[in-house]
C-alpha cells in the first residue's frame, strides 16, 4: 500500500492512504456515469420519443445502470466520508489538537459549496453530506457498539417505520371529514425556467420547487438520507478499528469479508424476490394511501441489498488495489480522489451545461442510454487526466484549497515547491 509524504503539523498535508483516494475516484465514476443516465435529475427540455440509434444496448445499459451502479457508487463515496472524519479527529487527537470546533466551521463551508453546486443541479450531495457531517461531532465520543445499533436501527428503516405510522394514523383520523375536489382542473402554468430558459431562471427552480422534493427524498419516507448518514457511521466504526492500516497484511480476512459480503447481497436480493414486486419509489409521495407494512420491508430489503452489493465493491476494489498486477492501473484513480471535491462540483457544473434548456439540453437530451453512458467515461477520463497534470504542480485541487484554506481561516500553500 503506497503512501506519500507525512507534515509536521496540522495544517499541511497529511500523510494520505492511496487507496482511499482510488477508491473515491472509483466511486465517483459510478456517480458520473448514472449522473449522466438521469441527466442529472434535470428534464427541462421536451424530448419527442425519437428512434434511438442502439435500442438493444440501450437496454443493457439502463439494466446495467439499475442494478450494478445506482445507489451502490454512492454508498461507497458517503463511507469513505465518514472514514475521513475519523482520520481528520484521530490525527488532530495525536497532535494534542481538539478539531471538532474546526470541522464544524469545515462542514458550513461545505455546505456553502454544496448549496452552490444546487444552483447548477439539484441532486448534488454535498449539502446533505455536510448536515450528517456535523451530526457526526456528538456522536464521536459513543463507544462502536452505541454506533453500530444506531447505524443498524438506520438501515432497517426505523426512520421510515415511525413516519408511515403517523401517515396511516392520520389518514384513518381524515377519513371521515374526506372533501372532495369539485370542477375542473385548473391548467398549470408552464415553468419560468422552461418558458423562458436562463440560468438564473434555473437557480430560482431549483431552490423554489425541487429543494423541497430533495429534502423529502433524503428524510421523508423514502428515507435516502438515513441509509447515507448510517454509512456516515459505519466509516467511523471502520476507521477506529484501523481496518485499512492493516489491508496489506490481512489478505485472507480481505477475500473473507468480499465473499461474506457477495453472499449477503445475493441471500437479501433472493428474500426479496419472494415478496410481490411494490412501487417502493410511492413512499417519496404517498397522499392519501395507506402504506403497508409489505412496502416497508420490500424497501428496508432493498437497502440493505445495496449496503452489501457496495461493501461487496469496495473490498472486490480493494483486494484488486493490493494486488501487484493491478495495483498500478487502478492507482490512476488516486489523483482523481485526491480532487473528489473539485470533480464531484465539475461534474455537476457539466452536467448542467449539458441538460439544461439554457445551454445544450435541447442536443444531449434526446441522447440514448449507450451514447449517454459513453460520453460520461469519456468525461470521467479527461478528468482524470486534468486531475493528473494539476496535481504535478499542486498540492491540492482548487476547492480542496479553498475548502482547507476556509477551514484555517488562512490562505494555504497551493504550488509544490521545486526539489
Amino acid at each position: 500500500m503506497k503512501n506519500v509524504s507525512q507534515p509536521t503539523t496540522l495544517t499541511q498535508p497529511l500523510k494520505r492512504i492511496t487507496v482511499l483516494d482510488a477508491l473515491r475516484g472509483f466511486a465517483l465514476l459510478g456517480v458520473i456515469l448514472m449522473h449522466m443516465l438521469q441527466n442529472f435529475g434535470i428534464f427541462e427540455v421536451s424530448v419527442e420519443q425519437a428512434q434511438t440509434r442502439f435500442p438493444e444496448i440501450d437496454k443493457t445499459i439502463q439494466w446495467i445502470g439499475s442494478n450494478l451502479i445506482m445507489g451502490r457508487f454512492i454508498n461507497i463515496f458517503a463511507f469513505l466520508f465518514g472514514l475521513s472524519f475519523f482520520i481528520q479527529m484521530d490525527r488532530a487527537a495525536k497532535k494534542g489538537i481538539d478539531f471538532r470546533k474546526r470541522f464544524i466551521w469545515r462542514m458550513f463551508i461545505l455546505l456553502l459549496i454544496g448549496v452552490v453546486g444546487h444552483s447548477f443541479y439539484s441532486i448534488e450531495i454535498i449539502s446533505i453530506y455536510a448536515v450528517f457531517g456535523l451530526l457526526l461531532i456528538p456522536l464521536y465520543s459513543l463507544r462502536n457498539w452505541s454506533l453500530l445499533l444506531l447505524a443498524s436501527l438506520l438501515l432497517i428503516g426505523t426512520p421510515r417505520a415511525i413516519q408511515s405510522s403517523i401517515h396511516n394514523s392520520n389518514l384513518k383520523a381524515q377519513t371521515a371529514e374526506k372533501q372532495t375536489e369539485s370542477g375542473s382542473p385548473e391548467a398549470r402554468e408552464i415553468p419560468a425556467h422552461i418558458q423562458n430558459p436562463s440560468f438564473i431562471n434555473s437557480v430560482k427552480h431549483n431552490y423554489a420547487e425541487r429543494f423541497e422534493g430533495k429534502l423529502n427524498y433524503q428524510f421523508g419516507m423514502y428515507g435516502r438520507g438515513y441509509l447515507t448518514f448510517a454509512l456516515f457511521i459505519l466509516g467511523l466504526v471502520v476507521g477506529r478499528i484501523r481496518f485499512f492500516e492493516t489491508l496489506g497484511e490481512r489478505k485472507r480476512r480481505n477475500l473473507f469479508l468480499f465473499v461474506g459480503f457477495a453472499v449477503a447481497a445475493l441471500f437479501v436480493n433472493w428474500i426479496e424476490s419472494l415478496f410481490p414486486a411494490v412501487e417502493v419509489r410511492s413512499l417519496m409521495r404517498p397522499g392519501d394511501e395507506y402504506i403497508p407494512a409489505m412496502m416497508l420491508v420490500v424497501k428496508t430489503l432493498g437497502d440493505l441489498n445495496l449496503v452489501f452489493f457496495s461493501a461487496a465493491l469496495g473490498m472486490g476494489f480493494i483486494i484488486l488495489y493490493n494486488t501487484s498486477s493491478f495495483s498500478k492501473y487502478l492507482d490512476v484513480l488516486s489523483p482523481y480522489g485526491r480532487m473528489a471535491l473539485t470533480n464531484y462540483e465539475m461534474q455537476g457544473v457539466i452536467g448542467a451545461i449539458l441538460f439544461s434548456a439554457w445551454a445544450f439540453g435541447s442536443v444531449f437530451s434526446s441522447w440514448g442510454a449507450t451514447e449517454l453512458f459513453v460520453f460520461g467515461i469519456i468525461i470521467f477520463v479527461l478528468q482524470i487526466l486534468l486531475s493528473r497534470i494539476w496535481l504535478k504542480y499542486f498540492l491540492y485541487g482548487p476547492l480542496e484549497w479553498l475548502w482547507r484554506s476556509g477551514t484555517y481561516l488562512k490562505w494555504q500553500a497551493l504550488k509544490k515547491r521545486k526539489s
